[in-house]
């Protein structure tokens, strides 16, 4: 059985589509904002998706809007991708490192959005022309959580570079949704016997 699920949104600020296969293929991702792309990749390439992306829009305004929405497309590729939510084993933590920088993550594919995250401090670097911030990883994840359906924590447990904590948070996602996603028996794991709406 295909674990793909894939999303289009057209709008005045972003055109972006979107697939994901939850049982691999490359990773070909294509926006206007450099450091972006890296870190969609790296949830791909560190995930073991199949992950197609291609984004454009208004990044002259901001970044903030085509990051949003990559997101929300990212989220509701992922929740078609899981279908009934059949033999998944849903829950996944991991802690990552990158140099100086280690984040912990959590996730449970329970079909409830929901995103809290402590990664970044008080000032924020710009990494990349159009630069991405701290904010917009926290934007990101945000729409992916909850447009996907799922529960996601991210801990910083040591700060540091920008770009070393962002990468750390992405890659962490990465591999607890690897877990997560993985098939560990047949029912839906739910007491409920069901998932999502």
């Amino acid at each position: 059985m295909s674990r793909i699920g894939s999303y289009r949104r057209d709008t005045r600020e972003t055109r972006v589509s979107c697939e994901i296969d939850l049982d691999g293929g490359a990773a070909a991702v294509n926006t206007p904002v450099p450091f972006f792309s890296h870190m969609i990749d790296q949830l791909g390439t560190h995930g073991r998706l199949g992950l197609t992306v291609q984004a454009s829009g208004d990044v002259e305004v901001d970044a903030h809007h085509l990051v949003e929405d990559v997101g929300i497309c990212m989220g509701r590729a992922l929740a078609a991708a899981l279908g009934s939510y059949s033999g998944i084993a849903r829950f996944a933590d991991r802690t990552v490192g990158l140099d100086e920088s280690l984040v912990q993550v959590a996730v449970d594919l329970g079909g409830r959005g929901y995103y809290e995250g402590s990664i970044g401090g008080v000032e924020s670097l710009g990494l990349g022309e159009p630069a991405f911030y701290i904010e917009h990883a926290h934007e990101f994840f945000r729409a992916f959580a909850t447009n996907g359906g799922f529960g996601l924590h991210l801990l910083s447990i040591r700060g540091g570079n920008t770009h070393h904590q962002i990468e750390a948070a992405f890659k962490g996602v990465a591999r607890a949704l690897r877990d997560a996603v993985a098939i560990d028996g047949e029912a839906v794991p739910s007491t409920k016997g069901v998932i999502g709406g």
